[in-house]
């Protein structure tokens, strides 16, 4: 993200605010494959009585950016961090993909509005209301 966007804008995320406060209380435990960056509080704990956990996006300030491993570890599900754990994913998992809604990559199956084609014949089943 670009500094001239940090001083601007707050819907970005990453504010001068986000900055300040990451170098004074945060501590970097990792990074993802998309270059999102995971902090820890480093003294204290927060208001769950544990140590606060907290992301700074690499782009957009979008929670569906998060791979399921480090969410895991942001919500105090497991506390192993994910680059400590020597887990393979399987042959048929699928790489983690964000949120594609409302971008040019989100699915649109023939026949809706954005889709291309004609939509496939209704069955008989379906009679519609109508008023007396």
């Amino acid at each position: 993200m670009s500094i001239f966007s940090e001083i601007f804008s707050w819907w970005g995320g990453n504010t001068w605010g986000t900055r300040l406060f990451t170098l004074r209380k945060g501590k970097l435990v990792g990074e993802d494959a998309f270059g999102n960056r995971y902090y820890i509080q480093n003294k204290g704990v927060g208001p769950l009585g544990v140590p606060a956990r907290w992301v700074i996006y690499r782009d957009l300030s979008e929670p569906s950016q998060v791979p399921p491993d480090w969410h895991g570890w942001l919500h105090h599900t497991v506390d192993t961090l994910p680059t400590d754990e020597s887990y393979q994913p399987k042959p048929w998992q699928k790489s983690h993909q964000m949120n594609l809604t409302g971008t040019p990559g989100a699915y649109r199956p023939q026949g809706s509005i954005l889709g291309s084609g004609a939509r496939a014949k209704s069955t008989s089943d379906y009679k519609p209301w109508k008023p007396n």
